[in-house]
């Protein structure tokens, strides 16, 4: 005759299978969010990396930092698939774009650095802004230096939009980076503006404002990177 279980046992084991789904179904739905970012990032590197190819194809030159100030957008939007262009910010803070601020709210209200610790510097990020048609922000710096010598120029992509998080440097905010030869570089590469030897500008622990926007390389290269997210 077989034996059937007590109500007792019942409510046990029902116990134990709650307690062990509370431990493991947060952890599996992190490593499912870091996959999908993971996997934006690398179709964001793509489609930048296409769009200034295009470029080159159709004007015979890449671009290069020598442009002038504010020029970068006009010249690539074309050979991105848009869905909306946000000028250089957007006056509504509920828009998909980041709200334009003032030089006394260079700072932003809603991205972090790396660590979640300290608002990150718009300035970095506002010489042009647009939407694609994967939900995906573009973000462009793009500015020459006081005296007229070319500056840097920054192109950076928050794959999955304004309005979804986790909005943190070098977690979902990627920035890249236009060399004096034309060429595009994940930022924290050797010779990019955000590299550092002892990983000072992606690290577990800094509370720097910018600890994140070395990041990038970290992403592509690094097959722990998104183990370990902080």
């Amino acid at each position: 005759m077989t034996r059937a279980f007590t109500l007792a046992e019942v409510l046990i084991t029902l116990g134990i299978i709650g307690v062990v789904a509370s431990i493991t179904i947060p952890s599996l739905m992190q490593n499912t969010e870091n996959r999908q970012l993971e996997a934006g990032l690398k179709k964001g590197a793509s489609v930048i990396g296409q769009a200034l190819n295009m470029y080159q194809a159709e004007n015979g030159e890449p671009i290069k930092p020598n442009i002038g100030t504010g020029q970068l957008k006009p010249l690539i939007i074309k050979y991105f698939s848009i869905l909306k262009d946000c000028g250089s910010g957007y006056s509504d803070a509920d828009s998909a774009c980041i709200k334009n601020y003032g030089d006394a709210d260079k700072n932003s209200t809603t991205y972090k650095n790396f660590t979640g610790t300290s608002s990150i510097d718009l300035n970095r990020f506002d010489d042009g802004q647009f939407i694609l048609t994967d939900g995906s922000l573009i973000l462009i710096e793009n500015n020459n230096n006081l005296d007229g010598t070319p500056g840097m120029i920054f192109i950076s992509v928050d794959v999955n939009g304004y309005n979804k998080r986790p909005n943190r440097l070098g977690q979902d905010l990627f920035m890249f980076q236009i060399d004096n030869n034309g060429k595009l570089f994940p930022m924290g590469a050797k010779g990019t503006t955000f590299y550092s030897e002892s990983d000072a500008y992606c690290s577990n622990s800094s509370n720097n404002q910018n600890n994140g926007a070395g990041c990038t390389y970290k992403a592509l290269s690094d097959s722990t990177f998104w183990k370990s997210l902080p």
